[in-house]
């Protein structure tokens, strides 16, 4: 399957569009699970779509950017993933590590230099200031926004209109004379998520709230195997009796999540009372220590110290 003039500009103009709403608009379209909503959309396969872009979500789960520091460009790498996946039939776990996470990693080049060229405009910006120029202050605030968007839809064009050939030539490799590496890409590919939680609880508070953490591990794990089981027993119930029909559902992971929330809503709930001195007497006592102490500051408000004469 050749990827169409018209799915190449689509896909151009949402790589622009993506990195201007994450700097600027902050509606969540610059994010990688909807980069891959949008480029299994526009590819016709939403499935493969979510599923890389849910996967580089989760492999920058905790991965920031602090000043003007530059990270991995994780929506660019999820477009021309879920493209070629679906245009040369690459499994998507494969397109992960093979695609994804590499061009994320060589976009912060296009990245950095696109943070240069916009001090073109940034001093343009510092000139406007200083002669009270409100009106090019604000053209040259949108005109900062092409750097940025050139910065990916530039990259993400040419390898979309001449990177096929060299994408199906490297699929047929590791599907076959490569096999091996291709198996350890996929492999690699459904790991990297682990790589996120990884570092997201890294900088998390765990060693305060490890029962938490111990807890949700444990009932995810319970879950898991009994609705597992109760899929193989279904499954080999269905072989027996051929008038038995019933569907399985797999475990929901809203219910997991809405958990975690119930648990989450209890610590904040705890933490919100510790800090408010407690409850009852406790409480109480507390509220009228600091009702007198604003009132004796009120009182030595204005009164002149001898020293001070």
């Amino acid at each position: 399957m050749d990827i169409s003039w018209w799915q190449i500009l689509l896909l151009t103009l949402y790589a622009g569009y993506q990195i201007l709403d994450e700097l600027e608009i902050n509606s969540s379209a610059g994010s990688a699970v909807f980069a891959g909503f949008i480029t299994g959309l526009i590819m016709g396969d939403v499935k493969a779509g979510l599923l890389i872009g849910g996967s580089m979500q989760l492999t920058i789960l905790g991965v920031g950017t602090f000043g003007g520091a530059s990270r991995i460009d994780a929506n660019s790498g999820t477009v021309l993933a879920t493209a070629f996946s679906v245009a040369v039939g690459m499994k998507p776990t494969q397109a992960i590590a093979a695609i994804a996470v590499p061009v994320a990693s060589l976009m912060i080049q296009t990245d950095i230099l696109a943070r240069f060229t916009n001090t073109f405009f940034a001093h343009r910006i510092d000139k406007n200031i200083e002669d009270f120029n409100y009106s090019a202050i604000n053209r040259n605030f949108l005109l900062g926004n092409i750097p940025w968007a050139l910065s990916r839809q530039i990259p993400v064009f040419l390898a979309l209109a001449f990177g096929g050939g060299l994408v199906t030539k490297v699929v047929n490799y590791l599907n076959t004379d490569l096999k091996w590496l291709g198996d350890g890409l996929s492999v690699a590919g459904a790991v990297l998520p682990a790589v996120g939680f990884a570092i997201l609880l890294r900088y998390l508070p765990v060693k305060k709230h490890f029962p938490y953490l111990i807890l949700g591990f444990t009932l995810t794990a319970l879950l898991s195997t009994i609705f597992t089981s109760i899929q193989t027993l279904g499954t080999g119930l269905q072989g027996v009796a051929k008038d038995f029909s019933s569907t399985f559902n797999s475990l929901p992971m809203l219910a997991i999540a809405l958990i975690g929330f119930g648990l989450a809503a209890i610590s904040y709930k705890k933490d919100i009372t510790q800090n408010n001195g407690g409850s009852g007497s406790s409480g109480s006592n507390s509220s009228s220590e600091k009702q007198e102490d604003s009132q004796q500051n009120d009182n030595d408000e204005g009164e002149i110290e001898d020293d001070e004469l």
